[in-house]
């Protein structure tokens, strides 16, 4: 954090109030009864620490942005935009104002990215921190004079953006319980602050003076993203990418130039152009009790029919993160697009160094369950999670390293292969004490790619063809009522509703599972593990 202390201090804090509903640009902004009545009028004023500006509930501030730049709070006493009075939350309808222009200052680390342009934004928080936002609605859709959201040259939009330049490390920003809807930007960009919720950080115009630009303490929680593009949510695109070359990320990499303590958590993403949830550029960011309905919608040679590059969506994942940890998440209606979405999985473990994915919940993706995405895509741990009714194929190692897929559940349309790639080979993984049930009448046969892929201690059940392998079993599911897990939205995950997957007394997966070098303190539903290993995400006792 800057040196603020001496400014708190001095600082008294202020109110500030701001309604379209009753407002007048000639008020002092100072009460309920006498607000301003643009975002203008207020964010000419001065802000310090301990600040709250305030936006009545009932507002419709059309055609307008709030645009924040050098603006410092604190963790002790941040500055706070949130709604005041009743109604519904006050809306910043941007329509393409609040333009501002976006610079990497270098190459991204694949040239063809755009790096450079005009993008509009209904908050931009510039080189600010020490920030709460909260209950906030903002939209941004294209005018009828826009180009069409399928051209290429079409404006970059975003619902929030925030950049960090020019004053070091930026810390303490939260988002919270915000509606961002209809930011209508441009599908192919996807490193311009383009979607829902963006953040990125530029080269410093004098790094030895002011530091590396990056994060520390980011919260994105309790959001509403819907029809957002390219991007629902992600955190943090960098000027140093070039630090970040390594197949294994070194700990001082990763927190020298990365973003830290990043929580992304309870958040719903419908509908997303592209990606629902990406961290970039993190060290240990944490993803959890998140919601993705029906990511890369807009990735198919129709909607993205000007180029063939980057024509790739999966819902929720990192790019060149250290340790990033993704848990209790539910994605659904992930797009595929009968291939021409690239992806279009649910989780891709994407060029980073010891993702893991734990207790997250995966049904009804076109693209599959997991990617593994890769050479350097290192240290890979797929543990303790359900897959039910995903498509085309439960696990893709795409040149990847090996990974490790242990614990888990893949309930398995008839037809779907277990093993796939939608790259040159099939990356080597170890599969252990996971569930593989095909769900259909007859039994399948599968390719289980022997040659790179190692089993041991699995349930097979519906299958002709069995792996090799120590500890293998083929038999009955064993499992309550696979395949009746529900749906989630809104209101938060349907995690809850998989009670079918916990294992029946008499199951052959009961203690038949191998030890393996585990982390983990519980299993999918809770229960605290034991040196007793059941196959599936069961450990429970009878």
């Amino acid at each position: 954090m800057k040196t603020i202390s001496n400014i708190e201090e001095a600082h008294v804090p202020v109110t500030y109030y701001c309604s379209a509903v009753c407002g007048n640009d000639t008020n002092d902004g100072l009460s309920p009864e006498q607000p301003f009545q643009s975002l203008q009028a207020l964010v000419a004023r001065s802000f310090g620490p301990g600040d709250r500006l305030l936006l009545e509930r009932g507002s419709v501030f059309c055609g307008e942005a709030l645009h924040l730049k050098n603006v410092h709070g604190s963790d002790q006493a941040p500055i706070v935009i949130d709604a005041y009075g009743n109604g519904p939350l006050p809306c910043i309808q941007t329509n393409g104002s609040g333009l501002w222009f976006q610079d990497y200052g270098v190459e991204l680390d694949n040239p063809l990215h755009r790096r450079r342009g005009y993008v509009s934004s209904s908050i931009l928080l510039y080189d600010c921190d020490g920030i709460e936002i909260s209950h906030i609605a903002v939209s941004n859709r294209r005018l009828p004079f826009d180009a069409v959201y399928n051209d290429i040259d079409a404006m970059n939009r975003t619902g929030v953006a925030v950049v960090a330049q020019n004053a070091g490390t930026l810390h303490h920003i939260h988002l919270r319980e915000l509606d961002i809807r209809h930011i209508h930007g441009n599908v192919y960009d996807k490193h311009m602050n383009n979607g829902g919720i963006y953040f990125t950080a530029f080269k410093p115009a004098d790094e030895a003076a002011t530091g590396i630009s990056r994060y520390d303490d980011i919260l994105i929680e309790g959001c509403y993203l819907e029809d957002v593009y390219r991007w629902g949510i992600a955190v943090a695109y960098t000027a140093y990418c070039e630090k970040f070359t390594t197949l294994e990320i070194s700990d001082e990499v990763a927190m020298r130039y990365g973003a830290t303590r990043v929580r992304i958590r309870n958040n719903y993403v419908k509908d997303p152009g592209g990606d629902a949830i990406t961290t970039m550029y993190c060290d240990r960011p944490l993803i959890e009790y998140n919601v993705s309905d029906g990511a890369g919608r807009q990735i198919n040679k129709t909607d993205y029919a000007q180029s063939d590059f980057g024509r790739v969506a999966a819902a929720v994942w990192p790019w060149k993160c250290k340790n990033a940890l993704f848990q209790f998440n539910e994605v659904f209606h992930t797009r595929y697009h009968g291939g021409e979405n690239q992806d279009g999985q649910a989780f891709d473990a994407d060029w980073s160094d010891g993702t893991i994915y734990q207790y997250n919940y995966s049904h009804d993706n076109e693209g599959g369950c997991l990617m593994v995405c890769g050479v350097e895509a290192v240290n890979t741990v797929f543990r303790y999670n359900i897959s039910q009714n995903d498509d085309r194929a439960m696990i893709l190692p795409a040149d990847s390293p090996v990974a490790y897929i242990y614990n888990n559940i893949f309930y398995m349309k008839p037809g779907v292969p277990f093993l796939a790639t939608n790259s040159e080979f099939v990356g080597p993984t170890v599969i252990q004490n996971n569930i593989l049930v095909s769900a259909g009448d007859a039994p399948v046969q599968q390719n289980w790619f022997e040659d790179v892929t190692q089993y041991q201690n699995n349930l097979f059940c519906g299958f002709t063809n069995v792996p090799s392998g120590n500890g293998n079993l083929s038999g009955t599911h064993g499992l309550k009522a696979p395949g009746t897990g529900g749906t989630g939205g809104a209101d938060g995950t349907a995690l809850d509703t998989l009670d079918g997957y916990r294992l029946t007394t008499d199951s052959l997966a009961r203690n038949a599972g191998i030890e393996v070098p585990d982390t983990c303190a519980y299993d999918f539903f809770g229960n605290v593990l034991t040196k007793q290993i059941s196959i599936g995400v069961d450990q429970g006792e009878i």
